[in-house]
């Protein structure tokens, strides 16, 4: 089954929490909090692989994690680091960010891209150490790696592209001018997924030719296969356009020319833009009078006319030849830049405090770092946190909103009576 879209959820490992810990040795008194860091998260990597040419494994599993990172321990050893998670996908995938849109990558070559990274460790309490504070009894837990819902979409990487009306014979020509085998047959949507195959010119030349299911009027609107194996064409570098001049189907050619064009210009910008080569086959059964026809106009309208007959091979070779030259004036393969994640301007000291139920309730999503960091039955940790609630204002937010000793104040999943 080809499935070139796809959703599914990554999350990069949360960093180890920091130890506490005190050296204990025989011989050794009062040595110190010696309590190690958490190691980092792992990383969720994306790799584009040959050997996978679809997207329908990520139809049923969903969900991409890395390995968290193991908390420190004692004697100032550091935990583990997560394990990365290495993600593989066909060539020429794009992985968007689903809530934005923007693109996080363009998976075009092999080399493996970090698409979410794993949290920081915490420290340990050796850190925290000062002459004053001698018994530092807490630590920082690890941070939460990135996570993301991301969309995978397959943009096949093809130098050319075939365009053209159902049985008009793209597969045909594609069987003989390269070594792919697409099935062929005498009815509409014969080919009902993406083929590639590679065309050679000469020793050391070759260049990708995909084609793409057929195409008929509507398309852009969804009639028949619609539109969306479009997208295997926006990389492709130049259009070969096939048109049946023989008129067997009933249509006329010229109709067919102007049809597939308004379709490729409905889908977007880009396709309509492309360089085009029209392929007039089933020469062998037209009329003289058809070809110059339809000759005449494709000229007038400054594309490359090609007279060829795919069943039997005429005209092949000078079509070929024709589209490498063209390609060695074009610019290569499309690729997409990853876009950077929107400036977002935020006050990472904001809160908002509620009162109900007879209580005071404190929401500052920042604090959840702080209270992870806070060991509630050491003294010097305890002075920590009011200070922090203090100097961000949250105190005297209390005072105004009529606090009194006693009352109980709720911050996050703690609750502590409020003393003045």
């Amino acid at each position: 089954m080809f499935v070139d879209t796809a959703k599914i959820r990554i999350r990069a490992g949360k960093g180890g929490d920091g130890a506490v810990s005190f050296h204990r040795e025989k011989y050794v008194a009062a040595g110190g909090p010696d309590g190690g860091d958490g190691g980092r998260g792992g990383n969720v990597l994306f790799q584009a692989d040959s050997n996978v040419n679809t997207l329908a494994d990520f139809r049923y599993k969903k969900r991409y994690f890395a390995g968290d990172g193991a908390p420190g321990t004692g004697k100032r050893c550091s935990g583990k680091k997560g394990e990365d998670l290495l993600v593989r996908v066909p060539p020429g995938t794009l992985v968007k960010e689903e809530s934005t849109g923007r693109i996080l990558a363009d998976l075009s070559d092999s080399e493996p891209q970090i698409l979410a990274r794993g949290g920081s460790g915490g420290w340990g309490n050796a850190h925290f150490a000062t002459p004053t504070r001698q018994i530092p009894r807490f630590s920082k837990p690890g941070l939460a790696g990135e996570e993301f819902v991301v969309t995978l979409e397959l943009k096949l990487l093809a130098d050319v592209g075939l365009a053209g009306f159902p049985n008009v014979g793209k597969s045909t020509l594609l069987s003989r001018v390269s070594d792919a085998k697409p099935k062929i047959a005498n009815y509409h949507f014969t080919t009902l997924t993406p083929m590639l195959g590679v065309v050679r010119v000469g020793e050391g030349s070759s260049f990708v030719m995909a084609d793409i299911p057929g195409l008929i009027e509507g398309a852009a609107e969804g009639v028949g296969l619609g539109h969306e194996f479009l997208r295997h064409i926006e990389r492709c570098r130049l259009i070969v356009h096939m048109i049946d001049v023989s008129g067997c189907e009933g249509r006329d050619p010229i109709e067919d020319f102007q049809t597939i064009n308004r379709e490729l210009a409905g889908y977007g910008d880009i396709l309509s833009t492309l360089p085009q080569i029209v392929a007039a086959n089933k020469c062998d059964i037209a009329s003289e009078e058809d070809i110059r026809r339809l000759r005449d106009y494709v000229s007038g309208e400054g594309c490359a006319f090609h007279e060829i007959s795919a069943a039997t091979g005429q005209g092949l070779k000078e079509l070929t030849g024709a589209v490498w030259q063209a390609l060695s004036t074009l610019p290569p393969v499309r690729r997409y830049e990853p876009e950077p994640a929107p400036a977002v301007v935020r006050d990472v000291r904001a809160f908002e405090v509620r009162r109900g139920d007879g209580a005071y309730f404190v929401d500052a999503p920042w604090l959840t770092q702080v209270l992870g960091s806070v060991n509630m039955d050491d003294y010097e940790s305890l002075q920590y946190f009011q200070r922090v609630l203090r100097e961000s204002g949250i105190i005297d937010r209390l005072v105004e909103m009529g606090v009194q000793d006693g009352d109980t104040v709720c911050v996050e999943d703690w609750q502590f009576e409020y003393v003045s």
